[in-house]
């Protein structure tokens, strides 16, 4: 039997939490269960057609058994695969090929987190390294800085080109009712931020925030049936290269050249085929590299590509549509949220952010320091 069969799967429902600051005394399995509730009810279902559980969290450790007691869900399959924020991507492929095996018909994602209301920030504990503890980065900042000076070095990519993915991103919330971020943003202003780890300041990177959001899917065959027009799974692919930033093969080239390239093969579509862009933005660096690395410009062209052919409103390729990590909302893990905006794109749900004839998007999902990457391409009925 062939598994992640093009367009076997299809999302049908797609919610997000509450977001930003959310109300005290909230836990992460709160907001993942009024996540959960909010997709079924998009996909006009309830929790007693669950019978597939797919979720990970930093905060709760036992995120499936958690959700799974809390919504009374009794599921014939569940995983919690954990890659950092790339794991809703590869979730979304394990549970196409549970579906096709029969483990389960109706699959739920799930993910939260109330990190800005936990006092958690930028600085991430991580184990000891040896090789790089004693220099005392500023992690995660430091690791994504270390990768934009070495593109600002090798191919010219300069600060301001930088700055101009965290102005398309600002420009993207403007749109975006649900975006933590309401005032507009300047190049200048970016560039004249508290310095966070040379040469990303605090504009270039992305928020502290609460929030998460749940994605409900199923066979498309039973996706047909649903309220909702279905958004199916055209391909998917995955690539892991290293956990620390030393450790990192080349500093300008993502896994994301592996993930997307399988991704694009299942699918059988080009970055040219692509309507929808949607980048895990950690940091400006990283819209910049998987840009590049998911065909949409040559390597080493990603600064000059998001200024001459622009990524906002009103450029030529709409990316991070909702405001992205840097100006919507980043809770912590942020790849789940990728994939419901990119299923709202497709259903044409956007408002005033809405890509005019969207029928292909990607969703990209980016985990550790540019560690883990998984990409997916999403299309609806007119691309099957």
């Amino acid at each position: 039997m062939t598994t992640n069969r093009r367009g076997s799967v299809a999302i049908v429902g797609a919610a997000e939490s509450d977001l930003g600051a959310v109300a005290a005394g909230l836990s992460p399995t709160d907001l993942m269960a009024q996540a959960v509730l909010r997709a079924l009810r998009d996909a006009g279902l309830s929790p007693h057609d669950v019978d597939g559980l797919f979720a990970c969290a930093s905060q709760p450790r036992m995120t499936t058994m958690a959700i799974c007691e809390y919504l009374r869900i009794d599921p014939r399959h569940h995983d919690v695969t954990y890659m950092g924020g790339s794991s809703f991507m590869t979730q979304l492929a394990h549970a196409q090929a549970a579906i096709e095996a029969g483990l389960c018909e109706v699959a739920v994602i799930a993910y939260a987190s109330t990190q800005r209301s936990s006092g958690r920030n930028l600085v991430s504990p991580r184990e000891p390294n040896p090789y790089e503890t004693p220099y005392r980065p500023v992690l995660p900042a430091s690791a994504y800085a270390l990768a934009a000076s070495r593109h600002m070095h090798q191919y010219g990519t300069t600060r301001e080109q930088l700055a101009a993915v965290a102005v398309a991103a600002r420009e993207w919330a403007l749109l975006n009712p649900a975006a933590w971020e309401k005032q507009p943003l300047t190049i200048e202003e970016v560039l004249a931020a508290r310095m966070v780890s040379y040469p990303l300041t605090v504009r270039d990177a992305c928020l502290v925030t609460d929030g998460g959001g749940a994605i409900v899917v199923t066979s498309a065959s039973r996706a047909r049936s649903l309220r909702r027009e279905p958004v199916y799974l055209l391909g998917s692919g995955e690539h892991l290269s290293h956990v620390s930033i030393s450790s990192m093969p080349d500093l300008t080239v993502t896994g994301a050249a592996r993930s997307g390239g399988i991704a694009y093969r299942k699918a059988g579509l080009s970055p040219s085929e692509i309507d929808v862009v949607e980048v895990y933005d950690a940091f400006t660096i990283c819209t910049i590299l998987f840009l590049e690395d998911l065909g949409f410009c040559p390597k080493g062209e990603g600064g000059r590509f998001v200024v001459e052919r622009g990524i906002g409103p009103k450029g030529g390729l709409p990316v991070n549509t909702n405001g992205g990590g840097l100006s919507y909302c980043h809770p912590g893990q942020y790849g789940l949220l990728l994939l419901i905006e990119a299923t709202r794109q497709l259903r044409g749900e956007c408002g005033e952010r809405q890509v005019a004839g969207a029928e292909t998007a990607i969703a990209h999902g980016n985990g550790g320091v540019l560690s883990s990457q998984s990409t997916v391409i999403l299309g609806t009925a007119a691309t099957l």
